[in-house]
């Protein structure tokens, strides 16, 4: 597959994907726990079809020390039993907010309130901005058409 456009040579689009990074950067000096982050980007990655997205978490979590199992488990959490409640919330609230579209009401009082148990303020405004992040991603590398296989851990910072 080839990319419909080639984000890295356009200046237009490496101006925005530096801010947005910036942003993320942000994101990881958060209290919310990586692992979190990660499971969630990858979710969000999943439902929106954004290969290089999937490619990318599922490697940055590897190798950030998860594990393949519960990585491969993340399409199917609900029927998992290797996620702790906190991360179950948090992959609700994920699926909820990327599919907000989907649902009239948008995100539910109830999943909102379930997040709410788990993490403090803060904490939840980070795993907000995590999901808003990722699925502007997402949205933009799948209508480039961005290929999925050759991200490198780390590669963007």
């Amino acid at each position: 597959m080839t990319a419909r456009l080639d984000a890295f040579s356009s200046p237009t689009i490496m101006k925005v994907f530096k801010q947005i990074t910036a942003a993320n950067t942000v994101l990881k000096d958060s209290m919310l726990p990586v692992a979190t982050q990660e499971l969630v980007k990858l979710r969000a990655s999943q439902i929106n079809g954004c290969g290089f997205c999937t490619d990318m978490h599922f490697k940055d979590a590897v190798a950030a020390g998860e594990t393949p199992e519960r990585l491969n488990l993340v399409a199917a959490w609900r029927e998992a039993t290797v996620f702790t409640e906190a991360e179950r919330a948090a992959l609700e609230l994920a699926e909820q907010g990327t599919r907000i579209a989907d649902a009239a009401g948008g995100v539910t009082d109830e999943a909102w309130a379930n997040a709410a148990k788990h993490y403090d303020e803060e904490e939840l405004a980070a795993l907000v901005c995590t999901i808003a992040l990722i699925n502007t991603f997402n949205r933009a590398n799948v209508m480039l058409q961005m290929p999925a296989g050759d991200y490198q851990p780390g590669q963007f910072g």
